[in-house]
């Protein structure tokens, strides 16, 4: 079948749709790459890959590529979960034949949830979805699909045997040269990366057990699954080949440091290419290996610190402290790696106090920049399990992770602290970060470095001061 991988048009600048970790718009406007369509896309000759919030078309314009495709599937989540239904019914309204699709977390997590909440919904891919897409655009039989729900004729629900995890990730094609033939890089733009960037994963599951993380628990596990490092390595190789516009590289695993000598061996083998390279990496990083990738084209680490309380970190399974975490930063300075800290409020045992301490902590360890968001209970993850089991959830029927406009919304209270303290605490935190001299001196610094960086970060400045007006009001 000719078929249409879509990421619908939805709230302007939401991060990558439902892509991204937090799916929600954030403070500075930014785009992930649609990796998880880009992968089954690679699977499926002649098909295409249309991410309508980054190239900025409205649900019409969408509509009117959509309905030259016999299939299209819409990766979605639970925040954007509405208009992609909507967007569907529209769709088969336009082209009743079409068969449509939905794949994500959500689907994963609520397949009968999922296909009942539209007639419009045909199907929903569960587990990992690249070859039971595969599967479904070559025309199999519904009923043989592994991994596979989906709707009858009379309208019962089907739901076939489990698909196994993808044990051998050498196997998938790259996702790049998906990239460039379907995107404009130059929509895709992250505030803490350099531009134009490209982002992929060399491999997937986490073996942490973050009690908040919605990855892991819902579509790829607690295993870390990798690609060879010849075969990173060789992507990275077609990207600078193909792709010569490119000036940074981000590796978007949960935690891509997990497995030291493997990153090791991959940092050498980038270096020798001379790229420059960012990654996810969790705060706990020995010197030698951090070490090892600065000296092959390190620039930057995306760490998940979450908070500055040690109760905290324990409560949610972090499997960190924060003396580890104060260690590693001071290596990372040390070594002159820049970081982007990303914290959440409203975790489970956040009060007043550990608001504060967690600010304090931020302002005392010193990222570079940091993001700031609402401890989120998606459905599927133990959060979710507990915000349901004792009462933190209010309705425990609809759970509203966004506003209309898309800003993330605290979902979860305390009987000591309200959703409402929890939400303007991220305000507080960003105006307590940022608003001090030694920081706004360091930004003025990197922006007299040159002009691109001065254009960029004005231009973000005031996305920021609007971000901070809205949410306060």
């Amino acid at each position: 079948m000719k078929t249409l991988f879509l990421q619908v048009p939805s709230f302007d600048g939401f991060d990558g749709g439902a892509g991204s970790r937090y799916q929600a718009k954030r403070e500075i406007k930014s785009f992930w790459y649609p990796t998880w369509l880009a992968q089954p896309a690679a699977l499926v000759p002649d098909s295409r890959v249309l991410d309508a919030p980054a190239d900025d078309l409205g649900v019409q314009e969408t509509l009117d590529i959509a309905v030259g495709y016999d299939l299209v599937i819409i990766h979605t989540s639970t925040p954007s979960f509405p208009t992609d239904a909507k967007f569907a019914e529209e769709l088969k309204a336009r082209k009743p034949g079409v068969l449509i699709g939905m794949v994500g977390a959500k689907p994963a997590v609520d397949p009968s949830g999922t296909l009942g909440a539209s007639p419009a919904i045909d199907f929903v891919c569960r587990e990992e979805f690249d070859y039971t897409c595969q599967d479904v655009a070559a025309g199999k039989p519904l009923k043989d699909i592994p991994g596979l729900s989906y709707k009858l004729p009379d309208g019962s629900l089907e739901h076939n045997g489990p698909r196994p995890m993808i044990e051998n990730m050498d196997e998938l094609p790259f996702v790049a040269p998906i990239y460039k033939r379907d995107l404009k890089i130059d929509n895709y733009f992250i505030g803490y990366l350099k531009h134009p960037y490209v982002s992929i994963y060399t491999g997937r599951g986490c073996r942490s057990k973050c009690t908040f993380c919605l990855w892991p628990q819902t579509v790829g596990g607690h295993r870390y699954r990798t690609r060879s490092p010849e075969s990173v390595i060789a992507e990275v190789k077609w990207i600078k080949e193909n792709m010569p516009e490119v000036k940074e590289i981000m590796f978007d695993d949960d935690t891509f440091t997990d497995f030291k000598p493997r990153v090791e061996e991959i940092a050498r083998g980038l270096g020798k290419l001379g790229v420059t390279w960012s990654c996810n990496a969790k705060a706990n990083v020995p010197y030698s290996t951090l070490k090892i990738m600065k000296e092959n084209g390190l620039r930057l680490l995306l760490v998940g610190y979450e908070s500055g309380d040690d109760q905290i970190l324990l409560n949610i399974k972090k499997g960190l402290r924060t003396d580890i975490a104060r260690r590693f930063t001071e290596d990372c300075r040390k070594l002159g790696i820049i970081i982007h800290g990303t914290f959440i409020l409203g975790l489970p045992g956040e009060t007043r106090e550990t608001i504060e301490k967690t600010i304090a902590y931020a302002k005392d360890i010193n990222p570079h920049t940091i993001q700031v968001s609402l401890a989120a209970p998606y459905p599927g993850t133990t959060l979710y399990r507990q915000a349901v089991e004792n009462g933190w959830l209010e309705d425990n029927k609809v759970i509203n992770l966004v506003n209309d406009k898309g800003v993330q919304l605290a979902a979860i209270s305390y009987p000591h602290l309200s959703k409402e303290e929890i939400y303007h605490g991220v305000e507080t935190f960003y105006k307590r970060f940022y608003f001090r001299p030694s920081k706004i001196w360091e930004i003025v610094r990197e922006m007299l470095g040159s002009w691109d960086m001065m254009k960029r970060r004005l231009r973000e400045g005031v996305e920021f001061f609007r971000f901070l007006r809205s949410h306060e009001a």
